[in-house]
């Protein structure tokens, strides 16, 4: 007969020893087909770590018998896009993009590919939409610094701006009037300047800063601020201030100057990329 103190006195079956309120526990072998699935489990997990890459090392992980990656499938994947793009990325490469007609295969083509370029080299500093921020430029407007042509955008994008990795960069540099004029020569070029915009100035020391304007400053932005993309010089006679137009603002670029610094991508993306993102810029809207 069972020991009531560890079976069940009315099936016999044994019990595990927990008690509930008089209520035992029995101690149910697992169901076959519950214990045969966990075997199961435990081969499959262990085939799979030896099959496909598992164990981390220190360097890498175990490869597998099989070799698979994700990374070589993406590539793979990539490979035959690419394959399938190729004479479409040729022609694109080949093409002047000053004569590409806008219906042609391989202008959509670019002006697609390049959205994809931009969102992975440009959104950062230009923005997600290229609205730019304080100190990037708005690419959605009509005001370049160094021009809005296909041509020009294409240069700006293959050799980069005031960087010195590439011979063959943009290049002009704004002197610290801080160590040229005193501060009074300085406020009163800032209200000259201010006069020029339209913006409120205080016209008694806009009267001496446009002498001071004439002799320092028009010979890059013009005599009537109107700027020089030849020489990256902003117009100064609209409402786009790349860094701040109000008097602080403007005080400060006169005091420290600016030197806004762009890496070049001709040594980084593909031929067929960089003039995609050179339609792609173009067509947003403040393309010349």
């Amino acid at each position: 007969m069972s020991d009531p103190n560890t079976h069940d006195p009315v099936t016999g079956t044994e019990t595990t020893g927990h008690d509930w309120d008089g209520i035992r526990e029995l101690n149910n072998p697992l169901p076959r087909w519950w214990l045969w699935t966990f075997y199961i489990t435990i081969i499959w997990g262990i085939g799979y770590t030896i099959a496909y890459p598992a164990w981390p090392l220190i360097d890498r992980a175990t490869g597998g018998l099989l070799g698979y990656t994700q990374r070589a499938e993406v590539a793979e994947d990539i490979a035959s896009f690419e394959a399938m793009n190729a004479e479409v990325s040729a022609r694109l490469a080949a093409a002047d993009l000053a004569t590409l007609p806008i219906d042609d295969p391989a202008y959509r083509y670019g002006v697609a590919g390049g959205a994809a370029v931009f969102r992975a080299h440009c959104s950062q500093c230009h923005g997600a939409g290229a609205a730019g921020a304080k100190g990037y430029p708005n690419l959605l407007d009509d005001a370049w610094l160094w021009g809005g042509t296909l041509e020009a955008i294409e240069y700006t994008v293959r050799h980069g701006i005031r960087n010195e990795t590439d011979a063959d960069s943009r290049w002009t540099e704004m002197p610290a009037f801080g160590d040229i004029l005193t501060d009074e020569e300085i406020a009163a070029t800032t209200e000259y300047v201010l006069a020029l915009s339209g913006q409120e100035n205080d016209g008694t020391l806009a009267a001496p800063g446009e002498a001071l304007f004439a002799d320092n400053c028009a010979s890059c932005h013009g005599d009537a601020g109107l700027g020089d993309p030849e020489l990256g010089a902003p117009n100064l006679s609209d409402a786009i201030w790349l860094y701040g137009g109000d008097r602080d603002d403007v005080a400060h670029s006169i005091e420290n100057a600016r030197f806004g610094v762009m890496p070049p991508w001709g040594d980084r993306l593909s031929e067929d990329d960089i003039k995609a993102v050179t339609l792609y810029v173009h067509q947003l809207g403040g393309g010349e």
